[in-house]
């Protein structure tokens, strides 16, 4: 399975950008699927995460309210929404797979894409 992020770039805080992960080589509709995030110098942290049905979703605390995680079984296709952006959000972001239900955990994740860099100027 391969997982292709992208939709990053450069945004000034408050702004919004759309990230989207693609798939390939798997039966996406049948992966619970995740987004998490690396700051420069810090871990890999949890962003978002759900269900093969999309019907079970979960957040990290600083982002509930401002992100919105969705997929499109259909196009195998994962996105989250990133609105009013602050600095502190600024990271590569991650799309995962995993073939259990939705985790917080990096661990429980099969499959990961490249990463796309988000960076929010303040």
């Amino acid at each position: 399975v391969q997982l292709q992020a992208c939709g990053g770039g450069l945004v000034q805080a408050g702004g919004s950008l759309r990230l989207s992960c693609t798939t390939s080589g798997g039966n996406f509709g049948s992966y619970a699927m995740g987004w998490f995030r690396q700051a420069p110098g810090k871990e890999r942290e949890f962003v978002a995460t759900i269900s093969f049905t999309g019907n079970t979703i979960d957040y990290r605390d600083s982002v509930k309210g401002r992100f919105t995680i969705s997929r499109s079984n259909a196009k195998s296709t994962l996105y989250l929404q990133m609105n009013t952006l602050k600095p502190e959000d600024t990271a590569v972001y991650y799309c995962a797979a995993a073939f259990g239900g939705v985790s917080q955990q990096q661990r429980d994740y099969t499959y990961w894409g490249q990463g796309t860099q988000v960076t929010v100027s303040s």
